[in-house]
């Protein structure tokens, strides 16, 4: 991409209607708990660039990948809360890994002050390109129970556990291979050493109009907007599946009530203007629903959820 197409869809998103009585100072990181270059960039970057513009100072995205995204969730947790170390969290960090993984080193319910969604995913079911169905994949693995493989970006994550459910509905036996982060996944799928994985649109586009790989469904209970002629895996025999992730805003416990306010909404105004959702929603992402209050009902209630789904799919805490 340009330099100036960079500039011409920068600039839209940093309209702020706006202003604050009083700026936030200096230097403020967002932590980001994928590695760079996936969709998590893509709602940093619209995070980053809205809270400059609207508080003022300084805020930089800060990669800090691993352990399915808990690393950057430790980090924040245990910051101190002065408004200077937000995190990017994903319903992976506040409602899944806390249940895969023995410790997560925080609480998702209590360590955290908690802020706002901001948007949610669309995702697809791709493939090597030598598979040319979601319905010849299938057969090939109930050929060969435990040798064809799915990857994900962790234990856990909405890569992995959907993909729990979607083999067991099947009755196939596949091989999970877990990788710290989408491209490094979607790069063994492309090569072949791995068959297929879960991966967001926002982070896997490119490649499938480059035709390096292909979408077998559309991981949402719906049809992706961008892309309506792909017929959802709940369309292909599995009713019902099919759920988006989610993004949200969160400083570590203790923050000043109004300091958090004032961030909550200036987070708010900048997913909700007309440029920024087109921007989302060119990239596979969409508003999601706004404030404080729903956010800290959500997470106690996808806990709840995901620990019934791991359950049932027969997965422990891991190291």
């Amino acid at each position: 991409m340009s330099i100036t197409r960079r500039a011409a869809l920068a600039a839209p998103l940093l309209a702020a209607p706006f202003i604050p009585a009083r700026a936030q100072s200096g230097v403020t990181s967002v932590v980001i708990p994928y590695a760079a270059g996936g969709a998590s960039d893509v709602v940093g970057r619209i995070v980053t660039e809205g809270l400059a513009q609207r508080l003022g100072g300084t805020f930089i995205m800060d990669h800090k990948p691993g352990a399915s995204t808990t690393i950057a969730a430790r980090h924040v947790a245990r910051a101190q809360p002065d408004g200077r170390t937000l995190l990017l969290a994903t319903v992976v960090t506040m409602a899944m890994a806390p249940l895969a993984i023995r410790e997560p080193g925080y609480d998702p319910v209590r360590d955290f002050t908690h802020m706002t969604a901001v948007c949610t995913t669309e995702a697809w079911l791709v493939a090597n390109e030598r598979w040319g169905s979601l319905e010849a994949l299938f057969a090939a693995a109930r050929q060969r129970p435990g040798q064809l493989s799915y990857a994900s970006w962790g234990v856990g994550t909405t890569a992995h556990l959907p993909m729990v459910e979607l083999t067991a509905r099947a009755g196939v036996e596949m091989l999970h291979v877990p990788f710290n982060g989408a491209p490094a996944a979607l790069t063994e799928v492309i090569s072949g050493r791995v068959d297929c994985m879960i991966v967001l649109v926002a982070a896997s586009r490119g490649q499938v109009e480059a035709g390096r790989v292909r979408v077998l469904g559309a991981a949402n209970k719906e049809r992706i907007a961008a892309y309506p002629d792909i017929p959802t895996v709940a369309e292909q025999g599995f009713a019902g599946f099919g759920g988006g992730a989610w993004y949200s805003l969160h400083g570590p416990r203790g923050m000043q009530p109004e300091q958090a306010r004032r961030i909550t909404q200036a987070a708010i105004e900048s997913f909700s203007t007309p440029e920024a959702i087109a921007f989302m929603r060119s990239r596979g992402l969409a508003p999601d629903e706004f404030g404080t209050e729903a956010l800290v009902a959500r997470i106690p209630r996808e806990l709840e959820q995901n620990r019934e789904l791991m359950s049932r799919a027969g997965i422990t805490p891991g190291a």
